[in-house]
């Protein structure tokens, strides 16, 4: 059995969304000091790294993370190969060949390679509201993309978040897919269970029966 971690590591100088707390170990404890053992404070934000949106956080009648059962961030799933797309539309999509029976689904898009590059790169590939459209009408649960927001970058209003919080779709955000093939896998996304937040940090892998 192979198990593929599609997490970010979380660590200082890593790539951060615009505006976002950026990442950050701070040291407590520190036996080399003649503490009695080591121990740190993390700082950052519900949405640095890979992380899931809750729907509240852009619905305000949305769940919080605390009230998402597991059992929707955990079974099978479809990854997509999308890369050489510009933006993630309804006909990219279309011609995926998704098998209908998944309701979870991971996009894999050129974002995966940005990952090598220590700051933010805005021009990450993201999905359009008719993606989103096509999304919900195929009633996908919970959708994955590989950089740091489902968004476009200075897109003026936040239709796409809008539209997957709106329709209550669980957005992980902050992947890695560069070890990814399109087809089925087990998804293992466990978020932080941080009551009443609108997002949490989480570790996400891919298990292969």
């Amino acid at each position: 059995m192979r198990i593929i971690d599609i997490s970010v590591p979380l660590r200082e100088a890593m790539p951060i969304y615009p505006g976002d707390q950026p990442f950050a170990l701070e040291p407590m404890l520190r036996m080399e000091q003649g503490a009695v053992c080591n121990l740190s404070r993390l700082v950052m934000g519900t949405h640095t790294g890979t992380h899931i949106d809750a729907p509240w956080h852009f619905n305000p009648e949305g769940k919080r993370v605390h009230e998402i059962p597991l059992a929707r961030l955990i079974g099978q799933v479809w990854v997509a190969d999308l890369r050489g797309y510009p933006a993630i539309t309804a006909d990219a999509l279309q011609q995926a060949n998704i098998p209908p029976a998944f309701t979870r689904l991971l996009i894999k898009t050129d974002n995966s390679a940005l990952w090598q590059k220590p700051t933010f790169q805005q021009s990450y590939v993201a999905l359009t509201p008719d993606a989103c459209d096509w999304l919900i009408r195929h009633c996908i649960d919970v959708v994955g993309l590989d950089y740091l927001s489902v968004e476009p970058f200075g897109a003026s209003e936040p239709a796409v978040h809008h539209k997957l919080c709106g329709a209550g779709v669980i957005i992980i955000e902050g992947l890695n897919l560069s070890e990814a093939e399109t087809g089925a896998y087990e998804l293992i996304c466990m978020p932080l269970l941080i009551e009443g937040a609108d997002g949490a940090p989480a570790r996400v892998a891919l298990r292969i029966p």
